[in-house]
């Protein structure tokens, strides 16, 4: 009795393992735009932006005395509801994914948690950018039809140059409500701070400076609402306004963002 040995057939093919395709940036950042309006409170945030923009001109032209129908007039009153607004759009971007309970799946599509938080950021700002257009569009309206209804000459009393200086206010005040939403991620607890930084922080240090004359010289240098008030008034116009306004991004928004990051990154997605 002999045995028969079968050889493997050596003309048969493995199949090639196809290479995985990356998702392009352009495709996240779209991605996230759709999510910032699919939700119910995303979708009314960005409503409430056109029609706050309107309540704003409309009381500039019904209860502003006729000297003061002015193009600042009715940009400083659209701009208060914007100053609110927009930073709570930028915290719902990012929270978005945990209060949702979307994460395990953005991420497992996309394992790579920087390039979601990069688009969620572009998302964010590009998002502000064009809420800020409507809400000039708008003040603009308004300065021509109240000028008009009250019979003065049309004031254009905004320069070309702090234009830029007032959307860049609102979009630190937008880069603030992104880094307390990837730092906390939690939408509630995002929103308080937000509340705390922009609110109780300022007067405790314009309380502090006043008592202790020492930290009157610092105060500017840290207090990220100061040198934001300057930014929406149009006045950071030397070096050292730039610098201060430097220090405080760092302190308020690239030092607490990289370590939000960090544990991003390492935290465990439910």
């Amino acid at each position: 009795m002999t045995a028969t040995t079968i050889s493997p057939d050596t003309t048969a093919t493995v199949p090639l393992r196809q290479a995985v395709r990356t998702l392009p940036t352009t495709r996240l950042i779209r991605v996230e735009l759709r999510k910032m309006f699919n939700t119910r409170s995303g979708f009314w945030m960005l409503i409430s932006i056109g029609l706050l923009s309107v309540l704003a001109t409309c009381a500039v032209i019904i209860f502003a005395p006729d000297d003061a129908v002015t193009y600042e007039s009715f940009a400083t009153a659209i701009g208060f509801p914007m100053s609110v607004i927009l930073p709570m759009i930028a915290i719902l971007g990012v929270t978005s994914e945990w209060s949702q309970r979307s994460g395990l799946t953005t991420f497992t599509l996309v394992p790579s948690r920087g390039r979601v938080i990069g688009a969620k950021a572009i998302a964010t700002f590009l998002v502000g950018i064009v809420s800020m257009a409507v809400a000039f569009a708008v003040g603009a309206l308004g300065n021509l039809a109240g000028s008009a209804l009250v019979g003065v000459d049309t004031v254009w009393d905004i320069s070309l140059s702090t234009a830029p200086q007032i959307v860049l206010g609102n979009l630190v005040g937008m880069a603030i409500g992104f880094t307390l939403g990837v730092v906390l991620r939690s939408s509630a607890a995002a929103i308080v701070g937000y509340f705390l930084v922009s609110l109780v922080l300022p007067g405790i240090l314009v309380l502090l400076a006043q008592v202790r004359d020492w930290f009157s010289d610092l105060q500017p240098w840290i207090d990220w609402n100061d040198t934001q008030v300057v930014l929406f008034e149009g006045g950071t116009d030397t070096a050292r306004e730039w610098a201060m306004l430097g220090s405080t991004t760092a302190i308020w928004i690239v030092l607490p963002l990289v370590i939000g990051l960090l544990f991003l990154r390492r935290s465990e997605v439910k």
